[in-house]
Order: structure tokens, then sequence, then C-alpha cells
């Protein structure tokens, strides 16, 4: 699926996936007029993304994923989506490829953040992996919420650095990882 200069093939992967994707919309929107313009939104993105997926493995999943953001809007925009009837991500048969990867890099979560300065692993600690929430935790230790906001966001970025040494991320236009590799065998934190 790569040509020669080693980037993905927007053609190849059209064509792959193209009848997949058709049907995937056609099972979530009615309208067939609807499915056509989702369907030339999602191949533009796809044109504009594709040279920032690294690993060709990774291509059905983010493909998939775009296409449920896309639908997701679609019905943001035209004011369907209520609460009751959001689409969830158990629904979708193609977010397994997504819950492994995130699964596999919460094995090195805790101990990064033990690495971390003892006042970002803290932070990150009560708030990541305890699940308590800043205001809760802004409280708790006497400062205001938007000076714990400032520092956990620094904490992340301390966390999120820690990863990058350890892996190549491949991220959606949203941030989220869709895909990693690791940049050596055996990272010794992780």
């Amino acid at each position: 699926m790569k040509s020669a200069n080693n980037t993905l093939n927007l053609d190849e992967v059209w064509r792959r996936y193209q009848q997949s994707l058709k049907a995937f919309l056609r099972s979530k929107v009615s309208n067939e007029d609807d499915v056509e313009d989702l369907q030339q939104d999602i191949l533009l993105k796809t044109y504009q993304n594709l040279g920032q997926i690294q690993n060709q493995s990774s291509v059905k999943a983010w493909l998939f994923q775009l296409a449920q953001r896309t639908i997701i809007d679609f019905y943001r925009k035209r004011g369907r989506i209520q609460r009751d009837s959001q689409l969830q991500a158990e629904d979708l048969w193609f977010e397994q490829p997504l819950e492994t990867i995130e699964q596999e890099l919460s094995q090195c979560i805790t101990p990064f953040i033990q690495t971390l300065p003892h006042e970002s692993a803290v932070l990150l600690g009560s708030i990541e992996l305890e699940g308590m929430s800043q205001k809760a935790l802004a409280e708790q230790q006497g400062i205001s919420y938007s000076t714990l906001k400032s520092r956990v966001k620094k904490s992340r970025s301390e966390l999120k650095k820690l990863f990058e040494e350890c892996c190549e991320l491949t991220l959606d236009k949203h941030g989220n990882v869709i895909d990693f590799q690791r940049k050596f065998a055996g990272c010794s934190r992780c």
C-alpha cells in the first residue's frame, strides 16, 4: 500500500476500503444523498491527512475512526444527536484495535508517572490513576483551580515526553493516539 516514496497511496486505500465505508455509513445514515456527501467528505479528509499515518496496518482503524467522527459531526450539525442516542464506541466493530492500543500504552502510564518529579507524579497519580477530579484536588491542596489546571497541563506534557522517548506515536487531528511503534525493544521505563 506504500508507493516508491514511502507514503500511503490514496487510490489504493480508497479502493480497498470504499465499499466497507459506504456500508458503514448506510448503517448509520438513512438518506442515500447524505451517505454520498459523507463519503466525499471522508475522501477529502483522507486525502488531507493520509500522509500523517506512519504504519499501514493502522489505516483501517484510522479511516473508520475518521468516518465515526464525520457521522457524529453530521448529526451534531443537524441537531439530531440526543444524549440517549449518541453513537457508543462499544457499538462500533472497528474500535477494537484502538482499545488494544490504549491497553498496551496503559501498561506504561504508572511507571512513567512514577519517574516524573514528585509534584507531577502526585498530581497525575491522583487525577489519572485514582480518578480524582481536578476541582476536588485543588480544594484538597488549598490552591486555586486554575493553578492546579496549569500544573496538570505541565505534568501531562512531561508525561507525553516520556512516551515520545520510547514510542513513535501516530495521532489523529484531535490528538488521539491511533497507533504507536516502540523506538527500541524493551523501553527501560515500561
